[in-house]
């Protein structure tokens, strides 16, 4: 959908961007990140030539923006900026519709879409539309401006750090609410900010960037389970991956070699492996691992003949979670189970134990390590 082919800027003697390459891809809402002056914001206004690039190619659908009309190419994409934009002189009504009238767009229908748009971003038109923006909020203005940008329905969004002006209430609203209408739009969205936080909770990618350079480009979980370089660790932050609990996994967690007997074995034995490996419980497999069923000390204890196989006794009906299963999964199926521990999969293939004391275990080595750093 837009692409950076070899794209560099220069200043007069400053190169702000050395040779840009990526791709973002049709319904993406792609971050680009970094410090002041990392080239985030330069990038940004280059797709609609609010910026001419001094070296290279951006394409967008498959054209060349060098050989559009700039005034074309800005009318074919929405764009949001910290300030909102809005003309004070002007009412809601008249500022959503100025593009499209423009284009000689009936008034009838501008006002139907109008009215679908106030009301998708969160705003009643009979209170909103023909108010002026001095009348507005913060938070709404930034909702006016977003109404604005989705008017002539574009394909392509440029959203220049349209939160960060407002207070921290408002700008969380925002975000879910921008979050919520992306799920429903699918615009291809090009967000900058310098916020890591608001980056992970709206990006599919996330571009960071340090002096022109794209140091990493890859999903939040990505990013936040292999940061490239030093650089991108202390730019996330060290452990922020645990204030993003989804992005947690089974696997990150488990125990990587939980005691497990084939079911071929007699409950006598079970009962005697249990004592010599300290466990209450056993995960019965067969030679391929595939998890079969699980057994309890206090089970086999109330079977009276012990030669029985396991089987024949052991328990199929158990909860479990899969390696990708999130920490909130996790501690969901926990608490609505009562094992107290619960057998990690892929497909049927056993790979870990979770275990109430080693999530907990974990848990507290991460917040002894935050009161570490504190």
């Amino acid at each position: 959908m837009i692409e950076f082919k070899q794209v560099k800027k220069t200043f007069k003697q400053t190169t702000v961007l050395k040779e840009m390459n990526l791709t973002i891809n049709k319904g993406e809402l792609v971050v680009f990140i970094g410090p002041s002056g990392c080239g985030k914001t330069t990038s940004l206004k280059m797709i609609n030539r609010l910026i001419e690039p001094t070296e290279g190619t951006i394409i967008v659908n498959g054209q060349d923006t060098r050989k559009m009309d700039p005034i074309e190419l800005r009318r074919q994409m929405g764009y949001v900026i910290q300030q909102t934009g809005l003309f004070p002189h002007m009412t809601i009504r008249e500022n959503i519709q100025l593009i499209a009238s423009l284009e000689g767009h009936a008034e009838q229908d501008m006002d139907a879409r109008t009215e679908h748009l106030l009301r998708m971003v969160g705003l009643d038109p009979d209170q909103f539309i023909d108010r002026y923006p001095s009348e507005l909020s913060g938070g709404q203005q930034q909702r006016i401006g977003f109404a604005r940008a989705l008017m002539n329905d574009p394909e392509v969004i440029l959203m220049d750090e349209p939160f960060s002006a407002l207070d921290p209430v408002t700008r969380n609203d925002l975000q879910e609410e921008l979050f919520n209408l992306q799920e429903e739009v699918k615009k291809t969205i090009v967000f900058v900010t310098h916020d890591m936080d608001e980056a992970i909770k709206l990006a599919d990618r996330i571009c960071i960037m340090r002096d022109g350079e794209i140091v990493q480009f890859d999903t939040p979980e990505q990013i936040l389970r292999n940061p490239k370089d030093e650089y991108v660790e202390s730019f996330i932050g060290k452990n922020r991956i645990w204030n993003s609990p989804e992005f947690i996994k089974a696997k990150d967690i488990m125990i990587t070699d939980p005691v497990s007997i084939s079911g071929k074995r007699t409950v006598l034995q079970a009962i005697e492996i249990m004592r010599s490996r300290k466990v209450d419980s056993l995960l019965i497999t067969d030679r391929d691992r595939v998890l079969q069923g699980l057994i309890k000390l206090k089970d086999v204890h109330s079977i009276q003949d012990k030669t029985k196989r396991l089987e024949e006794v052991m328990n199929t009906n158990y909860a479990f979670v899969s390696i990708e299963d999130s920490l909130l999964d996790i501690l969901d199926v926990m608490n609505t189970s009562d094992q107290g521990y619960l057998p990690v999969v892929d497909g049927s293939i056993l790979h870990g134990l979770i275990t109430r004391s080693s999530l907990l275990s974990v848990l507290s080595e991460q917040f002894m390590q935050e009161e570490e750093t504190l």
